[in-house]
């Protein structure tokens, strides 16, 4: 029997309004976890509206869980300091993809609106979000707001792919 390999890929692309660490900006990164795997993204110097485009890639083991994520801003002479954190429940993820299979939508299908996301206790959505099905991968675009802080949100495409080993 064939086993799949599922993988949640997270792009994070780009925060907005982040919060001032610094004298007059901040060097941000963002710290990534998903159950007990943890990813981060480079530093952007002196920004306030820093641009990763950077993807990080995670194992599935659960069928569903929470991504958190925190945002830094890096010190060299003391500790980094906390920019905000933010939180995702892949629930809605999970169940687009299993839409997914049940319509037998493919990478010919081009793109499918599967659900759409409201912000809500169960996420940190600063807006509403759709899950689509583009060329067969399950994709969410969203905008989290940054919590413990005066202001920021991130924005994010979040895939979810499935292999055959």
């Amino acid at each position: 029997m064939d086993e799949q390999l599922r993988l949640l890929r997270v792009i994070v692309v780009k925060g907005k309004r982040l919060v001032i660490r610094d004298f007059k900006s901040s060097d941000p990164y963002v710290v990534v976890k998903l159950g007990n795997q943890t990813a981060k993204t480079r530093v952007i110097h002196c920004s306030l509206n820093p641009v990763w485009n950077e993807e990080l890639n995670f194992t599935l083991t659960e069928p569903s869980g929470l991504l958190n994520l925190e945002v830094f801003d890096r010190d060299f002479l003391k500790a980094d300091d906390k920019m905000g954190s933010s939180y995702l429940s892949l629930q809605p993820l999970m169940s687009a993809s299993r839409l997914r299979d049940i319509l037998k939508l493919s990478s010919a299908s081009g793109e499918t609106t599967l659900r759409k996301v409201t912000p809500d206790s169960e996420n940190c959505l600063a807006r509403e979000s759709s899950i689509t099905c583009v060329n067969g991968e399950v994709v969410q675009n969203v905008w989290l707001r940054l919590l413990g802080v005066e202001s920021g949100e991130l924005q994010l495409t979040i895939k979810f792919i499935t292999s055959l080993n």
